[in-house]
């Protein structure tokens, strides 16, 4: 007897036929005739954990430097980041986002990211399906496991495209693949979707697991938090996508979901920056609650490296050599790092004018966050920045700034940083830390009006920023920059509070690729953003040109390819695209 498990013209780019992926297709190729198992190799553990092991390879395998799964490609629409590079033409559909101009739906980017993304699912489900059918010990807890990097996919997808297709059915088949609708759920309903399976997920994990990329019990729970922390945000009104209320029951699952008895095997790091460590000794630490796994010297040519940043290194003669500096920090960014006389950000003229090292005060955060001129590159003396085209490959376009969250010590060359096509590093992705746990936290108990326990939450970061010096201890008295960050000790309404949970997240989250996802979120995008190009002109001239359109620039279009690939199953986004 032969169970069909797997269905090799499945769409799993939904309007794409796609052959599986290529773990799963060799699995195949020597296994199953037409794609059947027999009931024996349905039963056999090593096969289900076979196809466990691919399901959570895509997720490094199917992304790469122009659809990065981080989104750094998509956070050059926020106003934390310039698209960077040689010039507008160099990227030109990303540059057409971040200026929200000349956007097409035909544009390779936005069909590409979709693909990616569904074919990561289709992965997922395959490995579902067979888990299913197995006999396996270990059978609930990988499809817990399962069920999270199927979660994981959706939400990367929703948050790009709002109207989405699900396919949390693992056993549909092509004709039910062909009138999946990407209208049939709500908003509402479309994260709910997300939360059961998130729900199995967090029922079945265990507290700690042996492998550091699988998920655990506190890795669900946070991931819950900000699914939950998404839905409170009402959208769901299908001509728009105003936020028309903010749901108290769905801030109450935050609060729940962030309760701190359920982090018990993490917390903050004593220095932010050990989180942006490639050594051993600093990844998965006990800030990182789950986290991309990247590997060097694991026998393969390059070893599973990360080359999703591979277009972000600069261009330093000698060292990395064909940078490509992209997701560039915007001034505007730098600027929202100064402090006032007493110590807490500039919450309304921080942005008046632009930082200025040796006059004024800075978070600490800044100098972890953002590489700056006059100052060492990735803390390494013998790379010093200056306003040069070492640093700026569009000549000061783009300014000459650079993120040093995603990059490495050129000193680290050849054994955390790889030149291959593009350069690459084996330094971990966190996708859910500790920090976010908090702000999520924070950030309920602000918009529910108990703003003394949000500031509390908020004081905890801004105490672990002012001791965040390992690397940076003695840029005062050499390059002399001050700093000086301290805590929140007044009363604040229930409106001011909410004002300093988004600073807080903004200058703890900086260049994290979920500045512009925020903004969405809170509904505050058009407004914020339109500022933005607005005063960044002088400092960045491609803004003469943006303007961002509220009920349209909010998501990506669904792609044109899938909407005809689709038999009139798909809508198009609000906006007139």
């Amino acid at each position: 007897m032969k169970t069909k498990i797997f269905n090799t013209t499945m769409l799993c780019g939904l309007g794409l036929l796609c052959a599986l992926c290529v773990s799963c297709s060799d699995f195949l190729d020597e296994h199953t005739p037409q794609g059947t198992l027999s009931d024996e190799q349905v039963k056999d553990p090593e096969n289900a954990e076979a196809m466990v092991v691919s399901a959570y390879a895509i997720f490094t395998t199917a992304e790469d430097i122009n659809s990065s799964f981080s989104m750094w490609n998509f956070d050059v629409r926020s106003d934390d980041a310039y698209k960077g590079g040689s010039g507008t033409s160099d990227g030109d559909v990303f540059h057409q986002l971040e200026v929200q101009q000349g956007v097409l739906t035909t544009n390779w980017n936005i069909n590409d990211m979709w693909v990616r993304l569904y074919n990561s699912i289709s992965r997922v489900n395959s490995a579902i399906a067979l888990l299913n059918e197995s006999d396996y010990g270990m059978k609930q807890q990988r499809l817990a496991e399962m069920k999270f990097l199927r979660a994981y996919a959706h939400f990367l997808l929703k948050r790009l495209y709002k109207n989405i297709p699900f396919v949390v059915n693992e056993n549909l088949t092509y004709d039910e693949y062909n009138t999946l609708s990407n209208t049939a759920y709500t908003n509402d309903e479309g994260w709910q979707l997300i939360i059961n399976d998130l729900m199995e997920a967090y029922n079945t994990l265990p507290e700690t697991q042996a492998d550091k990329g699988r998920p655990t019990k506190a890795s669900a729970a946070a991931f819950l938090a900000k699914v939950y922390l998404y839905k409170a945000y009402r959208q769901d009104d299908p001509k728009n996508n105003q936020v028309t209320s903010i749901d108290q029951a769905d801030l109450e699952k935050v609060i729940e979901f962030t309760d701190p008895t359920l982090y018990s095997n993490y917390g903050l790091e004593d220095d932010i920056h050990n989180n942006f460590r490639p050594e051993e000794q600093y990844e998965n630490g006990k800030e990182s609650l789950w986290a991309i796994q990247y590997s060097r010297n694991d026998g393969s040519t390059y070893g599973n490296l990360n080359w999703s940043y591979g277009l972000i290194p600069p261009n330093i003669p000698g060292a990395t050599d064909g940078g490509c500096d992209f997701y560039k920090p915007s001034q505007n960014l730098v600027n929202a790092y100064r402090t006032g006389a007493d110590g807490l950000p500039l919450l309304d003229t921080f942005n008046e004018k632009d930082y200025d090292k040796a006059s004024d005060n800075a978070d600490p955060r800044l100098f972890l966050t953002v590489g700056i001129p006059g100052l060492p590159y990735m803390f390494n003396k013998n790379y010093m920045m200056e306003e040069t085209s070492i640093w700026s490959r569009s000549n000061g376009l783009y300014g000459y700034n650079v993120s040093l969250k995603q990059n490495v010590d050129p000193a680290l060359i050849d054994q955390y940083l790889i030149k291959g096509s593009y350069w690459a590093s084996s330094m971990n992705r966190i996708v859910f830390r500790y920090a976010d746990v908090l702000l999520m936290r924070a950030e309920a108990y602000a918009q529910l009006g108990q703003s003394d326990k949000a500031i509390a939450l908020v004081n905890q970061l801004r105490s672990r920023a002012a001791t965040s010096t390992q690397m940076i201890a003695g840029y005062q008295n050499t390059y002399g920059v001050k700093m000086y960050v301290a805590r929140y000790t007044g009363s604040y309404s229930k409106n001011e509070t909410v004002r300093i949970v988004k600073m807080e997240r903004r200058l703890e989250m900086g260049m994290e690729c979920e500045r512009f996802f925020d903004l969405v979120r809170w509904g505050d995008a058009a407004t914020v953003l339109n500022k933005y190009y607005a005063e960044e002109i002088d400092n960045c001239g491609i803004y003469r040109e943006a303007h961002f359109t509220a009920d349209k620039d909010e998501y990506l279009p669904i792609p044109f390819s899938q909407i005809s690939a689709s038999n009139g199953h798909y809508a198009q986004n609000v906006g007139n695209w």
